[in-house]
């Protein structure tokens, strides 16, 4: 849904869309007999799923889709009749729509109606139909829109509550002696070699937990307790699975590395009676299983051997993920798996953000605040995001395949699998080997997914890179320009029609590694250069990254779209659009006008 709005061809994109099926983000209506009265079970779906796109004019027999042919007069009404309704709360729960997200288009003489549904925020959520969230929540699935069961929407009304996180509720009746003291014991160890001079180090064990947030008291309520946070981190096993707690709690990590299809698993860590079944104790068994198979180079720093590879930690963060952000109040459980060629992290509940704002590395939105800080201050997690930057980055350092987040319903789970597999094969390996040398591969990932796609179609363009490497053109033509400057690479043509091609000739790739991995640094500071193409009598031409922020903010105390902020700062556009405005976006200093359509033709920004 998100590229629909970028396209230039509306003709092409509705080609497109007509010679597939419905999915979970395209839904089509007919609308020749009125209005169609579903169209608000699918805004519901869509706002309470990943965000869609509802095309009214079409009409589907026996599995094609063909045009209905709406009328000027029916469009017209039945614009007036959406914008009627989406903004009457009988009708819907929340309007989530701007004028720019219905759209009207004559395709080959043909009217028809789009209408662009992001996904809801999670203070939004549940999106519902009338003025009955159990009656009148829908979500998506593979078969289309479903009804919602009214524990669904109590997980949803729960997850809305960001003030009281679902692992902060006081559990009744539980004390010290419900806590696992060597649990404490352990925790603490590995608290004191994290953070060796913290003034918790001297507290009592309780009071200690209390810091943690395993135990808190409520003044508006008037009552104290250990929490759920405490209790699933620290808890006995009996005491954590008592009704009061998480009764179906039941951590399973399990290893499939045999090739005998009737054996289930070699290896299997779960509550079996034998060890106190809380989190901290599941982390410490099942994250060196995971973290042994992976390859273990080692480097020194300040002449000390390092191991924890960007491997390891990605693995570490993958794993304490799946645990932070578990919907532990749904039946299902939390599952650890590991195969020869992968791991995969599933956990009960929804993703509390999009798929592109994980991707992004988004502001962390945890559902479990304390567990995450438990986690936190033993160095095991990430408070300003989700860690998701390391998990990406520490599969890119060995450049294996880009792990794959997938979720589902009924139940809610989130799966995330992480392949152990190379993304370049053995054969275009060789022939990189062959023209470059052994070091090669410490030329850094992005160059070598620009060398993997070159030996796989002979040549690339800045183009056909965009969606190898999932970045602008600009910071594609800068990647390009430098692996040329260092003879990696050669260019052929001029302008848009330039191909790239591996070098004819190349240096030792292994003596000046350094040197070409650096430059990424360099490709980063060269947007100074970009921006003092410009003067300015009231602008300093050359600004700190600090500097020019402030004057952005400044600027944008109101909407400013990136045209007139690129005259108003006397900076150039393309340096702002990728080297600064995605910063300050990711620092939350500035928000998107359109923030589910980063790129929408329309984007603006304003000082959060």
């Amino acid at each position: 849904m998100i590229e629909v709005r970028n396209r230039n061809g509306f003709d092409d994109y509705l080609n497109s869309i007509l010679d597939k099926t419905e999915s979970d983000d395209l839904e089509f209506k007919s609308a020749a007999g009125g209005f169609p009265g579903s169209f608000w079970d699918t805004y519901s779906a869509f706002a309470n799923s990943e965000g869609g796109t509802i095309v009214l004019g079409v009409i589907e027999k026996k599995n094609r889709f063909y045009l209905d042919s709406l009328t000027t007069e029916q469009v017209a009404k039945y614009t007036k009749d959406f914008w009627n309704n989406v903004n009457n709360r009988s009708t819907i729960s929340c309007n989530l729509l701007k004028t720019e997200d219905v759209v009207v288009e004559n395709y080959k003489g043909h009217l028809l109606m789009l209408f662009f549904i992001p996904r809801a925020s999670r203070e939004q959520r549940p999106v519902y139909r009338t003025t009955q969230p159990y009656n009148g929540t829908f979500k998506r699935n593979h078969e289309g829109d479903y009804k919602c069961t009214e524990k669904e929407v109590q997980r949803m009304f729960a997850d809305a509550n960001v003030s009281n996180p679902a692992d902060s509720r006081i559990l009744e009746n539980y004390s010290m002696e419900d806590i696992d003291e060597e649990s404490v014991a352990q925790y603490r160890q590995l608290f004191k070699l994290a953070k060796p001079n913290h003034p918790w180090l001297v507290l009592s064990d309780f009071d200690f937990l209390r810091k943690l947030g395993a135990y808190r008291a409520d003044r508006r309520e008037q009552k104290e307790g250990f929490t759920m946070a405490g209790m699933l981190m620290f808890g006995k096993s009996d005491s954590i699975t008592d009704n009061e707690c998480c009764p179906d709690f039941f951590p399973d990590y399990q290893e499939k590395l045999s090739e005998d299809p009737q054996v289930r698993w070699t290896n299997r860590i779960c509550p079996d009676g034998t060890w106190e079944a809380n989190l901290f104790q599941f982390y410490l068994r099942a994250l060196p299983r995971l973290q042994a198979i992976l390859p273990k180079p080692f480097k020194l720093e300040d002449n000390i051997r390092r191991e924890d590879t960007p491997t390891h930690v990605a693995v570490r963060e993958a794993l304490v993920n799946a645990l932070i952000h578990a919907d532990y109040s749904e039946n299902s459980t939390t599952i650890i798996s590991l195969y020869p060629n992968k791991m995969v992290f599933a956990n009960p509940g929804t993703l509390l953000v999009s798929k592109s704002q994980y991707y992004e590395g988004a502001a962390s939105v945890c559902r479990n605040k304390s567990l995450q800080k438990m986690f936190m201050m033993i160095g095991s997690a990430e408070k300003a995001g989700s860690g998701v930057d390391k998990i990406l980055s520490g599969w890119n350092s060995v450049n294996w395949r880009s792990p794959i987040l997938k979720t589902s319903c009924q139940p809610d789970k989130v799966e995330l699998t992480m392949l152990m597999e190379s993304l370049i094969d053995s054969k275009i390996q060789k022939e990189l080997v062959s023209h470059y040398g052994d070091g090669i591969f410490s030329i850094g990932h992005d160059r070598l997914m620009v060398l993997n796609a070159i030996c796989a179609d002979g040549y690339a363009t800045n183009e056909s890179l965009r969606f190898v490497l999932g970045m602008h053109k600009g910071q594609i033509s800068e990647l390009l320009k430098d692996m040329c400057e260092h003879h990696i690479l050669e260019a052929k043509g001029y302008g848009r029609g330039t191909k790239y091609y591996m070098a004819s000739s190349t240096p030792n790739i292994a003596s000046s590694a350094s040197n070409i991995a650096s430059s990424a640094s360099n490709i980063a500071s060269s947007a100074s250069n970009i921006a003092s193409s410009n003067t300015d009598s009231q602008l300093k031409q050359r600004m700190s990254y600090d500097e020019l922020k402030k004057v952005i903010l400044e600027i944008c105390s109101d909407w400013r779209a990136l045209d007139e902020l690129s005259a108003l700062v006397n900076r150039n556009k393309r340096y702002l659009g990728i080297y600064i405005i995605p910063k300050m976006l990711h620092d939350n200093s500035l928000e998107m006008l359109f923030p589910g359509v980063p790129n929408h033709p329309n984007q603006k920004y304003k000082k959060r």
